[in-house]
């Protein structure tokens, strides 16, 4: 039986399509079968992994309005063992058109839980918002990945995130884990960034992964090539420090 892990933070710019991603990939690459389920309207994942976004005719958005199958929607992708659910940004509309919809926020969960028995994972990357799509996002997950920058204002904002767990724990998904939190963007020669880790550590210690990802250019360049950074350059500090990510989730869920 697989396990939906939703990728989260109302921050943009933490790097949460970059860890959905790279995380699927490497992943894939340690042999687990993977679907990536890209739930933000920018449609980063969906490009990040070599899928034309303008050609997108079936994708996250029909899948959450059930017009589609997650059958129909799912593409495979360059990545070896890795499948999509694309977005387009057609996908902007879904939280307008779910307002007056009965059991609005159960809409992904409903389409997606019997995926579980074909997928070792199923990863979502949500929209830097705490919207209806997150929250079906967080709705439909076992637990979630919280990437937390290592720069000023990291904490910011974490708060209210943790809040909105809370809530969909309590209300909509009991269920639901915090798989961890992910330092992003660490420089090692920065001591704002040491600090970050320091203050991450201290306040949520168990909660965060061992797994720091440091800043690497190489990860900011792969997206362009439509490339995870495994097939992009496994060789790369962003390769190995995503397969050490996947590695730990893997042991965890053992």
């Amino acid at each position: 039986m697989g396990k939906i892990i939703a990728i989260a933070n109302q921050k943009g710019g933490v790097g949460k399509t970059t860890t959905s991603v790279n995380l699927a990939a490497s992943l894939g690459v340690l042999e687990k079968k993977v679907l990536l389920i890209d739930a933000d309207p920018q449609a980063n994942a969906t490009s990040g992994l070599g899928v034309d976004v303008e050609s997108v005719e079936v994708g996250s958005y029909q899948l959450i309005e059930h017009s589609a199958t997650a059958e129909e929607c799912i593409v495979s992708t360059n990545a070896p063992h890795v499948d999509i659910i694309p977005a387009h940004i057609d996908l902007v509309a879904i939280e307008i058109e779910l307002v007056d919809k009965d059991e609005r926020e159960y809409m992904l969960r409903k389409a997606i839980t019997h995926l579980k028995d074909r997928y070792d994972y199923i990863l979502i990357d949500c929209a830097p918002s705490l919207g209806l799509l997150t929250l079906n996002a967080l709705t439909a997950a076992d637990s979630v990945i919280i990437p937390i920058q290592c720069e000023y204002f990291a904490l910011e904002g974490l708060g209210k995130l943790l809040n909105t767990i809370k809530s969909v724990q309590k209300i909509h998904n009991k269920a639901l884990d915090i798989e961890g939190m992910l330092l992003t963007m660490y420089d090692s020669r920065l001591r704002l960034s040491n600090q970050v880790v320091e203050e991450v550590q201290k306040h949520f210690s168990d909660m965060v992964f061992e797994t720091i990802i440091q800043r690497n250019v190489k990860l900011g360049e792969a997206p362009s090539y439509g490339e995870s950074i495994i097939n992009y350059d496994v060789s790369s500090k962003g390769a190995t420090n995503y397969l050490s990510l996947a590695k730990e989730i893997i042991k965890k869920n053992a």
